[in-house]
């Protein structure tokens, strides 16, 4: 005769603690991964992790221009200058502010301070002289304040 030592309940709460034990054990020895910048043209998206994050704290000016002017784009979005380029970013990037760098320049004054935003193609691929390029480093960037606390790259390229 065998006596069983735990019952049918009891081995399921002993599984599902191990498993919970187990899965957070796994989480713990993963970095927290950054907060996502989309870009949507039409029926394609891109999202990207940050290429300069500092956990939400503000970046040290010696990064922000290397990582502005230095860092290459994860993803290439093509625009035609007729596309609408929709821009999101996660809750709490809105929350703090962000706001659009163009190869590096910043482009606007305040910050925005939604989710979702909307923007002509056209406005990525003319220069400040009035000439037009084809290629367009995008840049959106989390403000606090008057610090930058995160960069998030993307690169356009102009189609006809």
């Amino acid at each position: 005769m065998t006596v069983a030592f735990f019952s049918g309940k009891g081995r399921r709460t002993g599984v599902a603690l191990g498993a919970v034990s187990a899965g957070l054990l796994v989480l713990s020895a993963c970095d927290k991964p950054t907060p996502l910048a989309t870009v949507t043209v039409g029926d394609t998206s891109k999202g990207a992790e940050a290429s300069c994050y500092n956990d939400g704290k503000p970046l040290k000016e010696s990064v922000i221009q290397g990582c502005l002017n230095d860092k290459k784009a994860e993803h290439t979005v093509q625009v035609a200058m007729d596309d609408k380029v929709r821009f999101g970013v996660d809750p709490e990037i809105a929350d703090t502010g962000w706001t659009l760098f163009i190869n590096g320049q910043q482009a606007e004054q305040e910050p925005y301070k939604k989710t979702y935003r909307s923007i002509p193609g056209s406005a990525f691929f003319s220069s400040q002289t009035g000439e037009t390029t084809n290629q367009t480093q995008i840049s959106i960037v989390e403000t606090k304040g008057k610090k930058l606390t995160g960069i998030w790259h993307f690169q356009f390229k102009k189609t006809s």
